[in-house]
């Protein structure tokens, strides 16, 4: 099959700016186009060329100083040599880019895209008639979109994201050569319980409440610090308002608390094995945050919210713990001294991450998925 894949008007593909749209998308790649003609559509960057082919993927990036701009873009390149058009996240681009043209479209939902304020009515049902399918990050999804619009059940799949273990050393591989030892004795993490949060700096990702923890566990347990990677947005390290009284905030703990700001996606592999504990402390309905997945492939035991879809990738118990009472830094407090009082269970938790990570949210598992609903489209 010949097969346009749209990437949003957000950020460039590859991820070299980070997105966990691209990174979904990066990982799927190579299985699918072993099998299928791929044209990959992103915008412009320029780091990267605006036309290229790579290892029999076409790269067709355009200027997106619009969202406009970067549809018509787009649109001037579909025709019905294409078997399929597969749009990512953006349903109201499906109406317009599939105009006059009777190959298939199919779409990848990640986020919560069919709200009132994303999608009109009109639009968001002329959109899932016209898809063949749509494939989701996680079921919160998909039960979104089917309470809204019930009679597009039969077409929404939930697709899991993934991520490549072979780049993540589990924790427990720590000697004089590992990026774990070399990490820790750079930043003299060698001595401390390291708490890891991985994540945009925004008050709805709940940075600041895992701040309001550390003070207390950083109290009880002088020996822990606390890493926090991340910025604003995707590719931008500059201080906002909301940066700076996080940072504020650190002076006052008791122990190291470490601002690593924003790693590529190609860089932040080797960062998870810095840590003892991972904690995501999502205050909003995330879709479902793959820093999940990234953690789990790292080994190490996870501490989360039950917000949107992150408690699907979580057994209760077994790769860690998810917190129902997502607004109270003493019920994180609880569950990080727990673990880092508890080695042989932060060490089970991790081990079966990692297992997890391996057997179930690996990319030819994605890739397979996708393939399954590329060929019903034949």
């Amino acid at each position: 099959m010949k097969i346009a894949i749209i990437c949003t008007e957000k950020l460039t593909f590859p991820p070299i700016n980070g997105g966990a749209v691209q990174m979904y998308l990066e990982g799927a790649l190579p299985m699918l186009s072993k099998i299928h003609e791929i044209t990959v559509f992103s915008i412009q960057d320029p780091k990267l060329p605006n036309r290229v082919t790579d290892k029999s993927v076409k790269y067709i990036r355009l200027p997106a100083s619009t969202s406009s701009e970067y549809v018509q873009g787009i649109k001037h390149y579909l025709t019905d040599d294409f078997d399929l058009v597969h749009v990512f996240n953006r349903p109201r681009w499906v109406p317009f880019l599939s105009k006059d043209l009777t190959c298939a479209f199919s779409l990848s939902l990640h986020n919560e895209m069919f709200g009132l304020n994303k999608i009109s009515n009109e639009l968001a049902m002329n959109c899932i008639n016209r898809v063949s399918f749509i494939t989701t990050v996680s079921q919160f999804i998909a039960n979104g979109v089917k309470e809204l619009y019930p009679f597009a059940k039969d077409k929404l799949h939930p697709v899991y994201s993934a991520v490549d273990c072979s780049i993540y050393k589990p924790i427990w591989d720590d000697d004089k050569e590992s990026n774990r030892s070399i990490l820790r004795t750079k930043y003299g993490l060698q001595n401390y319980k390291t708490i890891l949060y991985v994540g945009r700096l925004t008050p709805k990702k709940g940075t600041h409440i895992v701040l309001d923890a550390m003070h207390s566990v950083m109290e009880s347990h002088p020996n822990t610090a606390l890493v926090i990677i991340g910025s604003k947005w995707y590719g931008v390290d500059e201080p906002t308002d909301y940066i700076n009284s996080l940072k504020s905030l650190s002076k006052e703990l008791k122990g190291p608390v470490i601002f690593i700001g924003f790693l590529t996606p190609y860089e932040i592999p080797k960062y998870y094995s810095i840590g003892d504990v991972f904690v995501n402390f999502s205050q909003w309905k995330e879709p479902l945050a793959r820093v999940h997945y990234e953690a789990m492939a790292a080994g190490l035991p996870i501490i989360t919210t039950n917000r949107g879809g992150n408690a699907e990738v979580m057994e209760e118990g077994v790769n860690g713990f998810v917190i129902n009472d997502y607004k109270n830094p003493k019920v994180l407090e609880k569950n990080i001294i727990h673990l880092i009082d508890n080695k042989d269970l932060s060490l089970k938790l991790g081990t079966n991450g990692r297992n997890l990570a391996e057997e179930k949210y690996n990319f030819n598992r994605l890739a397979n998925d996708l393939l399954k609903l590329f060929e019903s489209t034949k």
